[in-house]
């Protein structure tokens, strides 16, 4: 075996328990590598040297290097001890803290083989039971609708379908949004993502002046209760964007500091770099957006006060967090503590593009952002980088950065208001599109649709993928629209919702399959070649689009489980 591709590592997203009698491994294994059998032994910490059970272990693609082997075990005695157990040609090995060997003495075993030494409820990462069913909807408030015909439209200098600029406000609110909440309940929606809703100057509200006061260009803080509860009425959430990494030079506090210099009781609110000149920290290169310096235990009070106010006033369903890999980790957990304490389901998603696994064990985010995924996808369907086999072997190795319970909560994406549309990096092709939305519901973790996509919505790199929606199409139904209602109401029942989710490649296809209690969901992509694919194996799948020859598409397959079995 190749010794140095096997990895485990006890109390990690190798080991984790997902409640207090459960507990599931994964080992990593060389690809090359092709072990007849793996399997756990293990046993109680205390009774190990003379009593201990087997349980093999499942094969699961985990990448282009690396394969894992997984299992679930129900515990009686949760000070739990184990090692790994491999069967190839025939020579048996075992693995523990030593490492690879060729035997393991079960009587000293107290002394290198793996522990979680006890399962503390307090420290299980608790999944956000709503999250399992959740079909996101992203709205760039400021593009999205003009309910209040009646306020000030002085501000807006973009015509609603005009190509916008950094500087546009077409003159979208909140109360736009409340009235197309049954479009989106129509849709097969049931969580809204805002785009920041506070004070600022910008079009996109990311520059935050007063954290207490929803935007007057919004229709200020009575429209935001009206979404809020009128979406509750309808069964539907409310997720808002918290921008804690920077703020507005119009912010008091910093204005303070610029008055005052280091007389300033929040001189150390923000990263001072010097003086004379004023230099400071700020968001990217964006001097208007000074940094807020959250290794201050102050700084820290006042945010989480906002992040709890809201919540207490308003119920809002959880936070959107921006630029999360650049604000300190005592911030977020502090975060965390006070946000959970006052909605123990309340979402903390973070903005974060790559592996954050640091941030997802429990003691900060929920989960992050899956731009992940969206490269994934772009590699795939956009780029051709990845063909059939690396595109499956990628999806398996995301899934692998993080334990169950938080791949349950990832948000997946195709694009957002920071990205290019995904229509338009496919080159306008609709057919790709589908296929991506389709995996994008198949996936372990929570589907969010950003505004306009059901109506193939094109645009390029920020600020063009912030057009305007274009509410002609609002009652057309279209292929794109019907299969995001199909796929919505598919995620919306706890047999696919909670279903096991299987991927693999099958010569230039992609097969995705979900199996449930009730029955097996498969679907097939043909995404990344040029040449149409006749699918004639019974044992892939049915269509949704119709045919069983197809290019660029997909099919998708519902069986009841008694016919796969």
């Amino acid at each position: 075996m190749n010794e140095s591709a096997v990895m485990h590592e006890p109390e990690s997203k190798y080991c984790f328990a997902t409640d207090k009698n459960t507990v599931c491994l994964r080992l990593r294994i060389s690809k090359s590598d092709a072990p007849e059998k793996v399997e756990v032994i293990y046993g109680g910490k205390y009774t190990y040297a003379l009593k201990q059970f087997a349980a093999e272990m499942k094969r699961v693609s985990g990448g282009r290097l690396f394969d894992y082997y997984t299992v679930k075990l129900k515990l009686d005695d949760v000070r739990f001890v184990y090692v790994f157990k491999i069967t190839e040609n025939g020579k048996t090995y075992y693995y523990s803290e030593d490492g690879l060997t060729e035997k393991f003495d079960y009587q000293l075993s107290y002394y290198n083989c793996f522990q979680y030494a006890y399962i503390n409820e307090c420290d299980i990462i608790k999944p956000i039971k709503w999250m399992q069913n959740a079909v996101f909807y992203q709205i760039f408030i400021e593009r999205f609708n003009i309910g209040d015909k009646d306020k000030d439209l002085s501000y807006i200098n973009l015509k609603w379908g005009d190509i916008p600029d950094p500087k546009s406000f077409a003159g979208g609110d909140l109360k736009g949004v409340t009235q197309k909440l049954n479009y989106l309940y129509s849709l097969g929606v049931n969580t809204i993502y805002l785009t920041p809703v506070f004070k600022s100057v910008s079009n996109h509200k990311y520059d935050i002046s007063d954290y207490y006061t929803v935007d007057e260009h919004f229709g200020g803080k009575a429209a935001l209760k009206e979404l809020v509860e009128t979406a509750h009425s309808m069964g539907m959430r409310v997720v808002l964007d918290a921008v804690f990494n920077h703020c507005s030079e119009n912010l008091d506090k910093f204005q303070d500091v610029k008055k005052n210099g280091r007389k300033s009781k929040y001189y150390d609110w923000f990263i001072i770099e010097s003086d004379k000149p004023f230099k400071y920290e700020c968001f990217s290169s964006c001097t208007y957006m000074p940094k807020l310096n959250t290794s201050n235990p102050e700084v820290r009070k006042y945010l989480c006060d906002i992040s709890t106010y809201w919540i207490k006033e308003l119920d809002i369903d959880g936070w959107r967090l921006d630029v999360s890999d650049e604000v300190s980790h005592e911030f977020w957990r502090d975060m965390r503590r006070a946000v959970k304490g006052v909605k123990s389901d309340a979402l903390l998603l973070g903005e974060n593009w790559h592996d954050a696994n640091q941030y997802l064990r429990g003691d900060q985010f929920d989960a992050i952002m899956n731009y992940a995924f969206t490269k994934a996808c772009l590699d795939y369907f956009a780029f051709g980088e990845f063909n059939a086999g690396r595109f499956a072997d990628k999806l398996n190795e995301l899934l692998m950065r993080n334990t169950d319970t938080v791949n349950g909560m990832m948000l997946n994406l195709l694009d957002s208001h920071d990205t290019d549309r995904f229509l338009t990096r496919v080159k306008g092709k609709v057919d790709k599109l589908e296929s991506a939305v389709a995996l994008l519901f198949f996936y372990t973790g929570a589907p969010c649709i950003y505004y306009g996509t059901e109506n193939a919505m094109e645009g390029g790199y920020d600020p063009d993928c912030r057009r305007t929606f274009d509410w002609s199409q609002e009652n057309k139904d279209t292929h794109l629209k019907g299969l995001i209602k199909f796929l919505a109401g598919l995620k919306k029942t706890d047999d696919f919702a909670q279903a096991e989710l299987e991927i693999k490649s099958c010569g230039d296809l992609v097969i995705a399959k979900r199996r449930g209690d009730k029955k097996t969901y498969t679907l097939i992509l043909n995404g990344g070649g040029d040449a149409a694919v006749n699918v004639t194996d019974p044992a892939i799948c049915l269509n949704y689009s119709g045919n069983k020859l197809f290019k660029d598409g997909f099919l998708i397959e519902i069986k009841d489980k008694e016919e796969t079995q």
